[in-house]
């Protein structure tokens, strides 16, 4: 499956910098399982963050989020994947691709347990799909 994860207070906390606990060790069982992971975000591309967090070897690409008309806007966007699930706090996002509305992400909380929750539905995605014969 393609699964999109947000960047801004779903991956990486907007007010300190840091990364969500457990995103490193997620997006590496999503590859294992062999899913492709992308990331977005509507600020713009975000390579730097990505390497800084070491996130480069789980991510195949990176986009900047539509916005507005999200599914209309994926080409002119240069998208050429379609989201199969989407992880990302703006609700309206994941409700026009499907996924996962998440708990914003926004100052580090070692407690934080959200991806766990966010692997356990991208699993059972993967289940539901393959039971109705789409493609993983």
């Amino acid at each position: 499956m393609n699964i999109f994860f947000d960047v801004d207070d779903t991956l990486i906390a907007s007010r300190d910098g840091s990364l969500r606990p457990l995103a490193r060790e997620v997006l590496k069982m999503l590859n294992d399982d062999g899913d492709s992971v992308y990331v977005w975000s509507g600020t713009g591309l975000r390579w730097a963050e990505i390497k800084e967090h070491d996130l480069g070897p789980y991510v195949r690409d990176c986009y900047i989020k539509p916005l507005v008309d999200h599914r209309n806007a994926l080409i002119s966007l240069g998208i050429v994947v379609e989201p199969d699930f989407v992880v990302d706090d703006y609700r309206d996002v994941v409700e026009v691709f499907g996924g996962h509305a998440i708990r914003p992400y926004v100052v580090a909380d070692l407690g934080d347990r959200e991806l766990t929750v966010v692997y356990e539905k991208i699993k059972a995605a993967r289940r539901a799909r393959a039971s109705s014969g789409q493609p993983r």
